[in-house]
């Protein structure tokens, strides 16, 4: 996978960077998150917009980063199966790479009954983002912080994107933007791609007011409850609970055709 031609347009050089020190300040791990789907092609517009008011993150000179996700489930995909039947607990394990800067990671998300989001994470090898449970302390991880054994894990679907990250000048949010994105299932072997669609998630530490929002809503975007694991999920394994995931397709399909 590679950088898309972002760093090409002019909003992008024009927007004030922040480096990585200034972003851990406000990771957010703890949050409400607020997801939107676009068309890539609104992409241009939503940074000129946002440029006056946001920070773009910029790591050795790059403001976009390539990211490597796969997912982990177990063989009857429960964790899937709970975000398809809206159970409002649930959790996604996976092993993220930064391919910019090679770094790797094994993550737990969960999401409560409150809609809160919180991430507990640890870093691993690169050898490991396909299988961490011959690395003891990884999978010692997933005992202690996941509702599943890691020895009924095994790998489901892999996501590559491009990322570009903003900040408000309050640093009180964070915006990623996701486009390029690309999956591919290890359980049926098919693979898929959706270079228009735009995934943009509002990260905050509780519903506070936003720009954003605001601009989000002046350019038709509308909020909508997405997972890439899911999605890749539904475009790649055809056996798998569908139903309440076609509507979702549909307004894909409607917003970049």
């Amino acid at each position: 996978m590679s950088v898309s031609n972002l760093h090409r347009l002019p909003v992008v050089q024009r927007m004030q960077p922040i480096d990585l020190a200034e972003m851990n300040a406000i990771r957010l791990m703890n949050r409400v998150d607020t997801k939107f789907l676009a068309s890539s092609r609104q992409l241009e517009e939503l940074l000129t917009r946002a440029s006056a008011d946001y920070r773009i993150q910029e790591i050795d000179n790059k403001r976009e980063g390539c990211y490597d996700t796969l997912y982990y489930d177990t063989s009857d995909v429960a964790m899937y199966v709970c975000h398809h039947n809206q159970q409002l607990c649930r959790q996604k394990i996976r092993t993220r790479t930064y391919l910019d800067s090679d770094l790797s990671f094994l993550e737990v998300k969960n999401k409560t009954n409150k809609g809160r989001t919180a991430k507990v994470r640890m870093k691993i090898s690169r050898d490991d983002f396909f299988g961490f449970c011959g690395n003891e302390t990884a999978a010692d991880f997933i005992r202690q912080q996941g509702s599943y054994l890691p020895e009924n894990l095994s790998p489901q679907v892999r996501t590559c994107f491009n990322r570009i990250t903003l900040v408000n000048r309050a640093k009180t949010e964070r915006l990623t933007i996701d486009t390029g994105l690309s999956f591919e299932n290890f359980s049926s072997g098919r693979s898929c791609s959706l270079p228009e669609l735009m995934i943009i998630e509002l990260k905050q530490d509780g519903m506070m007011p936003s720009d954003m929002k605001a601009i989000l809503r002046k350019m038709r975007i509308q909020p909508v409850s997405i997972s890439k694991y899911c999605l890749g999920t539904v475009l790649t394994n055809s056996m798998t609970k569908q139903n309440r995931f076609k509507k979702k397709l549909r307004y894909i399909e409607k917003i970049t055709h």
